[in-house]
This record gives C-alpha cells, structure tokens and sequence, in this order.
C-alpha cells in the first residue's frame, strides 16, 4: 500500500511535469494578442491585430501552402506504402521477415540530422534539385512509421476467423477487404493518417536539408526567431501551428482508441450477404 505521502508526492510531480511542458505554450498563445512589440509581462493590452498582420504576410502564407501541400503528399504517400508493409509482414511468412518489419522503424529512430544528411546527399549525387518532392520524400520516410505502426497494431488484434468465414461463403479477395477488412483497420488509417500529417507539418530538422530555398511554417519561424524582428507575428504563427497540430492529434487519439471492430461487424453481415 502506498503512504499518503507518497500520493502527495507523485501528484505534485506529475503537475510539475505538466506544468513544466506547457506553462512556455500558454505564454505564447498569450503574446499572441500582446498589441505591444515589446514582450513583458503582465500584458497591457490585448488585441488581435498581429493576427491580420500575420495572414497578409506574403511570406507567411507561401510557407503555409507549402506546408500543407507537403504534409498532405507524405501522408499519402505513406498511407500507400506503410499499408502495403503491414499488410505484407502481417499476412504473409518469408525469409527475412522479421528484418522488413524492422525496416520501417528505423527512419524514426534515427536522428533527424542524420536522415537529413543522407537524403541531402543522395539529392545531390543524383543531381535532384531540391523542390516540393524532395520535401515530401523526406517526411514520407518517417510518417510511413506512423501509418505502419498503427496498422500492424491493429491487424494483430483482429481475428483472422472473420477474413476465413467471408472467403468460405464465397466472397471475392476485393469484397473481403472492401467489407471485412477495411471497416476493421479504417480507424487506424484515418488515426495514422491524421498523425503523420501533424508530424510532417511541424517538421523541421529534415526539411531544412530537403527544402533549399523554399520555406515551409516551420522555417519560416525557425527564420524569424533568428532575425528577432517580428516576434509579435512568429507568436500569432505559432499559436496557428499548435491549433493546425492540435486538432489532427486528437482526432487520431479519439479514433485509434476502439471502435473499428464494433464497425466490422456490420461489414461482415454485407460481406456474406455479398458472397451469396
């Protein structure tokens, strides 16, 4: 049994810990209706006016678009890719199979400086001008982590019975995984989906090796914090980035928590229906 102190204590640690993640992100969405350019504290004032500073800046809103183009291609591009290795390494017994489900973990162990290296140097051994792709080739190697892990999570937990009882009444390959296997994985797309493109979209440390001249939301903060001259604007910016972040988030938590094989059970019913 633990002493009453010992609560106290944890209790007080954890709120520490709390407090100690995001007192700094409370500060900053704060400043962000600071009408001053000078950050002290208390705030005289507040008003929303660096809000419509920040959406008319130009520069901000190239970086943004490209941002989400490029969260949006990765995340695509790993949807394809990681869904095709969990369903591979779940499904099927070859050699080597444990060294493939291995493989895909490892751009998200590794550093990202070292990622960035690498794929900056095999841009330019194949003389790749860096653009767009180059971009999205370098978020898709760690979001492919996110779709894999999440799928293969999800296809461990799931019976096998169901995908035998479809093909035994009949049903086609394609109908047993439009109405059996989908509906039971397709929170785990959505909530993978969704986190690899908060992942891309915050990303920084690849993509300054990946973007050359372009800037994505990301390094343009990175970019302005450096100059110290619109402080005040990279608050408002950052205050949309953890908005832009926090949604997809917690949408991915409320989704991956269950409910894909309360869903399969009505696929199933149309499946058997479908083989007959």
């Amino acid at each position: 049994m633990e002493s009453r102190w010992t609560r106290i204590g944890l209790r007080t640690w954890a709120v520490l810990v709390v407090l100690f993640l995001y007192v700094p992100i409370g500060l900053i969405i704060l400043y962000a209706f600071n009408r001053s350019r000078i950050q002290s504290w208390p705030i005289q004032h507040f008003s929303l006016s660096w809000f419509t500073v920040a959406w008319h800046d130009p520069d901000v809103r190239e970086a943004l678009v490209l941002s989400i183009k490029a969260g949006l291609l990765a995340t695509g591009m790993a949807l394809v890719l990681g869904s095709a290795a969990a369903f591979a390494v779940h499904r099927f017994r070859f050699f080597g199979r444990e060294v493939v489900s291995f493989l895909p973990l490892l751009p998200i162990a590794l550093p990202g400086i070292v990622t960035g290296i690498a794929l900056r140097s095999f841009f330019a051994f194949n003389a790749l001008h860096l653009s767009l792709w180059t971009i999205v080739v370098g978020h898709t190697t760690f979001c492919i982590v996110i779709v894999y892990n999440n799928l293969i999570a999800r296809l461990r937990r799931t019976s096998p019975s169901l995908v035998e009882a479809s093909m035994d009444l009949g049903a086609r390959s394609w109908q047993t995984f439009r109405y059996i296997t989908l509906p039971m994985v397709s929170t785990a797309l959505i909530g993978g989906a969704l986190l690899a493109f908060a992942l891309s979209f915050d990303e920084i440390v690849v993509t300054v090796f990946t973007a050359g001249a372009q800037n994505t939301l990301p390094l343009w903060i990175y970019g302005a914090i450096r100059l110290g001259q619109q402080l005040p604007e990279v608050n408002v910016v950052v205050f949309a980035v953890i908005l832009l972040t926090l949604v997809p988030v917690a949408i991915a938590a409320r989704l991956t928590g269950g409910g894909g094989m309360a869903r399969s059970g009505a696929g199933g019913g149309s499946a058997r229906a479908g083989g007959r």
